[in-house]
């Protein structure tokens, strides 16, 4: 078990190594440059665009750049191009933001998504299997985008409350108790149109897996045995059932970063996926290339853990 740890471990971090180092040259060979965002700046002259380059080592070779990139990211000292504010704790202050929507977005999916999936299976053809299948696909055929603007001007309109940014205009002064209900309010609606879409998917994958795994001959052996239908379901079907899912949960990390993009710039949240939209728009490489090589590390973690939980979860694997 360790030796595999340690060897996994080691894999990932030559990996992240090689994903880090052709993510920076990737995007410095893409077109336009820095110093070219604003070039109808009359205030801009050319001995100014040459101390940008010159201080962000712009003119240097990719793998001199890629090195200073290292050193400052490593050192705390990675400023942004755009307004020269350090890159990391800019992140951390929008992944403050983002952690609150992706957990409790990722609590409605799984909470949900599974109990519909299963019953589904378990009744098939039911009125209710019926219901969630035709909401499931509608769920997925409507752009999340287009369902949030009308969820967005609904709230408005008949409830006549704010629903965009972090919290309310002129809240500061508020009681401490108006300002935690304010903060929840802004909160639930995001979450709740972010989570739509993962609920149906993932309630068609829970559901087609179980309809597999009742079908199997273990499931119809413990049938004829005479043990309880919850019995057959909850323990014997179940268990099996989930082990697809396992390695679901390892991507689910790095959607931290990536997965509500859309939403927060709808809904004007100041996360870490309307961080990267703004940087990448901005050329703004430093915050840019940050950001994918911690959406590398969100994901190299994630797929460990699922390495590791399959051996917890399934008695017969074992890791060598």
């Amino acid at each position: 078990m360790w030796n595999f740890i340690f060897r996994s471990v080691a894999q990932r971090l030559i990996l992240l190594v090689i994903v880090s180092f052709m993510a920076h040259s990737f995007i410095h060979l893409a077109p336009g440059e820095p110093s070219e965002v604003d070039p109808m700046n009359p205030r801009m002259k050319p001995e100014d665009i040459a101390k940008i380059r010159a201080a962000f080592h712009l003119d240097d070779p990719l793998h001199v750049q890629y090195a200073y990139w290292i050193r400052d990211l490593a050192s705390g000292e990675l400023k942004s191009f755009k307004d020269s504010q350090p890159v990391l704790p800019k992140i951390w202050d929008r992944f403050l933001n983002s952690l609150p929507l992706f957990i409790l977005a990722t609590i409605l999916v799984w909470t949900l998504a599974f109990p519909t999936g299963i019953y589904g299976a378990v009744h098939r053809g039911g009125l209710y299997d019926r219901s969630t299948v035709f909401f499931s696909y509608a769920l997925i055929s409507i752009p999340s985008f287009f369902l949030s603007y009308l969820v967005i001007l609904g709230v408005v309109e008949w409830l006549g409350v704010p629903v965009i940014s972090l919290k309310t205009f002129g809240m500061d002064q508020a009681d401490p108790a108006y300002k935690i209900m304010d903060r929840v309010w802004h909160l639930v609606i995001p979450s709740v149109m972010s989570a739509l879409a993962g609920i149906a998917v993932l309630s068609r994958y829970v559901r087609s897996q179980m309809l597999e795994v009742l079908s199997q001959d273990y499931v119809r052996t413990a049938r004829a045995k005479g043990l309880e239908e919850d019995t057959v379901v909850y323990r014997h079907a179940l268990g099996n059932a989930l082990l697809p899912f396992v390695t679901m949960f390892g991507f689910l990390i790095p959607g931290l970063i990536g997965a509500s993009v859309i939403f927060e710039q709808i809904f004007a949240w100041p996360g870490l996926g309307r961080l990267g939209y703004e940087a990448i728009l901005a050329r703004d490489f430093p915050v840019t290339m940050t950001l994918i090589f911690f959406t590398a590390v969100l994901t190299l973690l994630g797929t460990f853990i699922s390495d590791v939980l399959y051996a917890v979860v399934d008695p017969r694997i074992r890791l060598e």
